[in-house]
């Protein structure tokens, strides 16, 4: 009898705390409901996300592409058509980058690590339109601007250490200049479904480096499907180089990678932060780890594969060209970087938060934690703190 007694006592105390929270959980999933973007609306009646304006750093890209197949007569034509998919344009920009010319904001610093044959540097800059962009700078070892080229470029073999690719398939190629456009899919926590990426690809040489440039690109011929989820703005490119050792020894025997890279993943902009800043590290050990299998894998005899055979295919730029490209004022690379998307400014954007939403839960937080560190005038306070940012978003 007493320990019914007891129950019955306790009971009430329990339901109290728990049906607030249970509450403030529907509450939550209604008013998200309710909220949800435009997009995802159209998604529900079409069963596919809308199309997005590609991240692209020349003109609208031609769905005309060089392939291995084509003829001898229409290859050059076509290869024409292949450069303005993955132009100049795009060269002109990775440069500036790399030259911390592109007039983008201050990069901050976030991370200095090293291991005994690699050390890397790695920033973050929060442009006013757009996800968070990251720049780094590693330096391997030991290691070949050339064997890093076609490491990068080998999707064979990037599936053997790459644990987050499930798929990767050349669609299209120009054997004149290298320019590929293939698809990735690449495998997302247990939360979110995976990701594909339709990527056009281009490597230029100019002196002793090689400028590598990957980016999202539209291919209206690969449907767009609702599993994996397409993601349109892609942006990973690279500029490799010798540099000397840190042996001290004066021989040019290290591979300097400069990487720059951003993406709209369709999560929330803070949660990607926060995931990339947990997983970076090990990311980057990860990439040595395949890196250095690649490199015994390529000295015991083994051929290229033909993803790494066609990262040789590249153009060649002198650097007086490079550099005059620099100085050109036509920069509609930045221009279609601030722009991101055609719907930017009218698409909630991934850091947007609902201010109902956050207010709503917050009321219901404070209903439920009346005792304790957190009063309701702080968790309150907190929440029209973050209703003021959404509204400045």
């Amino acid at each position: 009898m007493d320990v019914i007694e007891a129950i019955c006592k306790v009971l009430p105390d329990v339901i109290g705390m728990i049906v607030p929270i249970w509450v403030a959980v529907v509450f939550g999933v209604l008013v998200g409901w309710l909220w949800r973007p435009k997009w995802a609306r159209s998604a529900i009646k079409n069963l596919a996300i809308p199309t997005k304006s590609s991240f692209v750093a020349s003109s609208e890209p031609s769905t005309i592409l060089c392939s291995e197949v084509s003829d001898t007569s229409s290859s050059s034509k076509l290869d024409g058509e292949m450069k303005n998919f993955v132009g100049e344009e795009d060269l002109k920009h990775i440069s500036k980058l790399v030259n911390e010319t592109d007039g983008g904001p201050a990069w901050i610093g976030i991370m200095d690590k090293s291991t005994s044959n690699m050390s890397y540097q790695a920033w973050r800059r929060d442009p006013e339109t757009g996800p968070p962009q990251y720049r780094s700078r590693t330096v391997y070892e030991d290691m070949s601007p050339e064997m890093m080229r076609d490491f990068f470029w080998d999707d064979e073999f990037r599936l053997k250490w790459d644990d987050m690719l499930l798929e990767a398939e050349t669609i299209e190629e120009c054997p004149n200049d290298g320019t590929m456009v293939v698809k990735w899919v690449r495998k997302f926590p247990f939360f979110c479904s995976d990701r594909e990426y339709i990527i056009g690809r281009r490597i230029w040489e100019s002196g002793k480096a090689y400028y590598c440039v990957t980016k999202g690109v539209q291919y209206p011929s690969v449907p767009r499907r609702s599993k994996p989820r397409r993601v349109d703005l892609y942006y990973s490119s690279w500029m490799i180089r010798a540099v000397e050792s840190r042996k001290g020894d004066g021989q040019m025997s290290a591979c300097e990678v400069l990487l720059f890279h951003h993406e709209d993943m369709g999560i929330p902009w803070e949660i990607a932060k926060l995931g990339v800043r947990q997983g970076m590290w090990g990311a980057v050990k990860n990439i040595d780890r395949g890196l250095r299998r690649y490199q015994k894998h390529m000295a015991s005899g083994a051929a290229l594969s033909h993803c790494a055979y066609m990262a040789h295919v590249n153009s060649k730029i002198c650097t007086d060209r490079l550099k005059q490209l620099e100085k050109t004022s036509n920069d509609s690379q930045e221009i279609v970087t601030c722009e991101q998307t055609v719907n930017d400014e009218k698409k909630p954007s991934g850091k947007n938060i609902p201010k109902l939403l956050v207010v709503g839960g917050a009321i219901a937080l404070a209903c439920t934690i009346d005792r304790g560190l957190l009063s309701k005038a702080v968790i309150l306070g907190v929440a029209r703190r973050f209703a003021k940012v959404g509204r400045r978003l």
